[in-house]
């Protein structure tokens, strides 16, 4: 499955979203990555064509099961990436940064071995998906 980075940081951001707050609307997405309104419109258009994403009459947006498959994957990488930096004693801020850096180009054999550690070496907890 290829897709591009900014559409993995979308649909993470999805995700994200309707976990903290439940309906998601493209001005959310807006004010949460601070990003212009035309560029976000745009992306829910490439996302929703490419059938990652459904929109309602409102405006409301859901992952469908390929966009959340996607989502799951990079928010999983970005949150395991982020807590093992910060094991190493790096910065809250700095180690999420690095992690949005990381999470996209890392082989998923160098990713496997970084989680192997952080779970059973480090304490980190996996992810919780459960609302």
């Amino acid at each position: 499955m290829q897709i591009h980075e900014s559409a993995e940081d979308y649909l993470e951001t999805i995700l994200r979203l309707s976990k903290r707050q439940g309906q998601v609307r493209s001005i959310d997405i807006v004010n949460e990555l601070g990003y212009s309104k035309p560029s976000v419109s745009v992306a829910m258009k490439r996302l929703r064509e490419n059938g990652y994403i459904t929109m309602d009459e409102e405006g409301f947006i859901t992952l469908n099961p390929s966009g959340e498959e996607i989502a799951v994957r990079i928010y999983t990488r970005h949150y395991l990436l982020t807590q093992f930096l910060r094991k190493l004693g790096v910065s809250e801020e700095t180690a999420a940064a690095d992690a949005c850096k990381i999470e996209h180009d890392l082989s998923d054999e160098t990713f496997e071995k970084i989680t192997e550690h952080a779970l059973h070496y480090m304490q980190v907890e996996p992810p919780d998906f459960s609302r």
